[in-house]
């Protein structure tokens, strides 16, 4: 069974039994000076950078993957209060973390 995620503090129709505690996934990625020199001459032009939007939406899927295998391993069937975080390292890295609070549901 897949461990359902929300950013509720509740699942809808589905009691709680049990704190299992925080779960999180951390990744840390950076560009590459490739894709980091066609974002500077893309953001020259001004929009959207769509190297950074990829990277950041596949920093943020693997992120979750990771939580959902630490939830997993605690037996839960839920991460409720699921939130993102993120920060740069240096001025070439991005930190992205997801967490949430496992739990059992009866």
């Amino acid at each position: 069974m897949a461990v359902i995620v929300t950013t509720a503090f509740e699942v809808g129709g589905r009691e709680i039994t049990e704190s299992l505690g925080t779960v999180f996934g951390v990744v840390v990625r950076s560009q590459g000076i490739g894709g980091n020199i066609l974002a500077g001459l893309r953001s020259l032009g001004g929009g959207e950078i769509h190297e950074y939007t990829r990277l950041l939406e596949d920093t943020r899927r693997q992120a979750v993957d990771r939580m959902l295998e630490n939830a997993a391993k605690l037996g839960a069937d839920a991460v409720v209060a699921m939130r993102f975080d993120s920060s740069e390292i240096g001025n070439t890295m991005t930190e992205v973390v997801a967490y949430g609070s496992a739990v059992k549901l009866k």
